[in-house]
């Protein structure tokens, strides 16, 4: 026996070979530690590498679209800056070589008509792609015997006459008789005009000179622009005219409890994500109506979209005229495009590795993006548009062209016989919403479930349930159901925007923080006590009952048929507005409070809807990549806790040699 390797009780475990195994498992714990650790580590580097940031600049009339965007493509490794200083801005720092790409509502302006500079981008460097499509809203604060009025009505011709000083108070006569069941206040009109370059702005004067040039004529010599009156991006001002920066500028002012008797111009998205109403504005064929998705969708049909690939200067960009004069009951004549403007050539700050990453985004843009816009007020891209914008697409240096089957991309414009869906489904505006002795109780944008009592002898009886003779501005008589963004959710009577996928408001209308939670499309808080209100003005009360309201001699709201006074649920016993139901930043009350946020606000509604992956998009710090990492994780770790046990089993028990 020997006695350094064996006992009594039987042989030992020898030594040199417990040492080598010992090492040996202490060597394989090690590596994979160290593997563990190289792969935690080389990971995000190899996704860094991935995509290169890239910055944009430019319209704030198309910004809520593209945060939507750019949050959105967070999630496959793409980081995009956008900074909304105004189509001019954008254009500008696009030819100075400081950012990667413009958004711009209108094109370069070769030959300004406004006395500004032209701009000269060189030949080759640029195409325009279409982004968005909305209309170009009249957001106002106004109210009547205190309660927020939701449904005014103006003609095109006293919309021009507000922004010029022709008219400056709301009981003009002419706006009077757009609204013949309200009693207008004598409130004097705060005309809220964009303070910097703006291709809203440049829209605005366009459609003015179209329509209302003798108008535009005498403000354009009253304010000392003469003779440069063609149309202009820089709104002159007047005495009496706001001017504030951005979209943003715009709505957080018209928002504000003591801007009331305040109007501007922003795009429709800002007044849903404010919970602010829009004018319905007079078309062609005699009706007044709202710029919804639905709507633009129909407008746009009349744009001209210029398909002389030839020339870069004008290729896709767009004619207006026909817009404003289409006779389509539905259309709303301040519709239009914004663009997107891509580089073409390698210059400045913009290299192919950049091109890549732009690529990808923009067939994001044109593709999943599009089918989450009417959630947030924009109206999809038609299919001609897409195809075209793939082209484009195309001409980046350094993108990764992509085979894209066009019918995959679940637009909700798209149609099987290449029309447009949503302008197909567009419902008839109401018969109160037609010139004439009659109006709507219905509220708008972001208070479209809120309506307004009007007038007894402007009050429209209510249809029988199911006889179609008045076609509800949210559903036509007979017809399915406007499509949402991202579903086929029911409209309620009474006009209420469909909201995307069917969700409901949420009571109380808590105001959006930067990359928060955005207001549902529609927007409107529902009333206390849940009631919708129905096509023909009935109105909800404090209990959830319905009654159809009306006003009485004194201007009171009364039920049509007891003649009760109607409480509004916001009111005291003593008819004190209840202090517990107003936002105390902005004064509103009722569940119409403003909600004022940044437009980034609008993004995080998209990124949470989940978007439907078409493009190809390189997923590099996307779910792919996750999941390998983490199945490389837990068999790293299965290995460094199994490992170790075996090695002390092993040792643990004595084994013959």
């Amino acid at each position: 026996m020997n006695p350094s390797t064996d006992s009594p009780a039987g042989p030992r475990v020898r030594p040199r070979r417990s040492r080598s195994l010992a090492s040996a498992a202490i060597g394989v714990w090690s590596l994979l530690i160290a593997s563990l650790c190289v792969a935690s580590a080389s990971t995000p580097a190899a996704v860094a590498q991935e995509y290169q940031r890239i910055s944009g600049e430019g319209s704030s009339w198309s910004a809520n679209a593209i945060d939507a965007m750019r949050v959105n493509v967070q999630q496959f490794g793409i980081t995009i800056d956008y900074n909304p200083t105004g189509s001019t801005a954008g254009r500008k720092n696009f030819l100075n070589g400081t950012v990667d790409f413009a958004a711009s509502d209108i094109p370069f302006q070769f030959e300004p008509e406004d006395g500004s500079a032209p701009e000269r981008p060189a030949p080759g460097s640029y195409a325009y792609m279409p982004i968005t499509a909305g209309g170009t809203a009249f957001m106002y604060n106004l109210r009547i015997n205190g309660a927020q009025v939701t449904n005014l009505r103006l003609s095109g011709e006293n919309i021009a006459k507000i922004f010029t000083g022709a008219i400056k108070t709301w009981n003009d006569p002419a706006i009077q008789a757009d609204n013949p069941g309200l009693n207008m206040p004598a409130r004097n009109i705060v005309p809220v005009v964009r303070a910097e370059g703006s291709g809203s702005t440049q829209q605005l004067t366009m459609w003015m000179i179209d329509r209302h040039p003798a108008v535009w004529q005498s403000f354009c010599e009253r304010s000392g622009r003469a003779p440069a009156c063609g149309p202009t991006s820089f709104y002159p001002t007047i005495s009496g005219m706001i001017s504030q920066s951005g979209d943003v500028g715009v709505s957080q002012y018209v928002s504000q409890s003591f801007a009331e008797g305040a109007i501007g111009y922003v795009n429709y998205s800002y007044a849903l994500g404010t919970q602010f109403p829009v004018v319905k504005l007079l078309n062609a064929a005699g009706y007044y109506v709202e710029p919804t998705p639905e709507n633009v969708a129909v407008s746009l049909l009349k744009a001209k979209i210029n398909t002389n690939e030839s020339n870069p200067q004008t290729y896709l960009t767009q004619d207006l005229s026909g817009v404003y004069t289409d006779t389509d009951p539905r259309s709303y004549q301040l519709s239009s495009y914004s663009y997107l403007i891509l580089p073409t050539k390698v210059g400045g700050q913009f290299n192919e590795a950049k091109g890549r990453t732009l690529g990808d985004f923009a067939y994001y843009a044109m593709c999943q993006a599009q089918q989450s816009s009417a959630s947030l007020g924009y109206s999809p891209m038609p299919v001609n548009l897409v195809e075209a914008s793939f082209e484009q697409i195309r001409k980046i240096p350094g993108v990764q062209v992509q085979d894209i089957d066009i019918t995959q991309c679940k637009n909700p414009t798209f149609s099987p016989d290449g029309g447009n869906l949503l302008a197909e489904r567009a419902p008839q505006p109401q018969a109160c919403d037609k010139q004439g002795p009659l109006q709507c109780p219905n509220g708008t944008a972001g208070l479209a479930n809120v309506p307004t009592a009007v007038n007894p002898s402007a009050q429209a009886a209510a249809p029988a349930a199911g006889s179609g003779s008045v076609a509800s501005s949210a559903n036509p008589a007979g017809g399915a159901s406007s499509p949402a963004a991202g579903g086929a959710a029911t409209p309620t009577a009474g006009g209420a925007t469909p909201t995307a996928g069917g969700a409901t408001p949420t009571a109380g209308g808590a105001t959006p923080t930067a990359g928060g939670a955005t207001p549902t499309a529609g927007g409107a808080t529902p009333t206390a006590g849940g009631a919708t209100p129905t096509a023909g003005g009935a109105t909800p009360t404090a209990g959830g009952a319905t009654v159809n309201t009306v006003l009485d001699a004194s201007g009171a709201p009364v039920d049509a048929v007891t003649g009760a006074p109607v409480v509004d649920p916001t009111l005291t016993a003593g008819g004190v507005i209840d202090p517990t139901t107003c936002d105390p930043d902005t004064g509103l009350c009722g569940g119409a409070s403003a909600q004022v946020g940044q437009q980034a606000a609008n993004a995080a509604q998209v990124a949470s809807a989940g978007p439907v992956v078409t493009a190809t998009l390189r997923n590099g710090s996307g779910w792919n990549g996750s999941l390998a990492l983490i199945v490389l994780i837990v068999l790293l770790m299965m290995a460094v806790v199994v490992v170790p046990a075996m090695a002390w089993r092993y040792f643990a028990v004595e084994h013959p040699t």
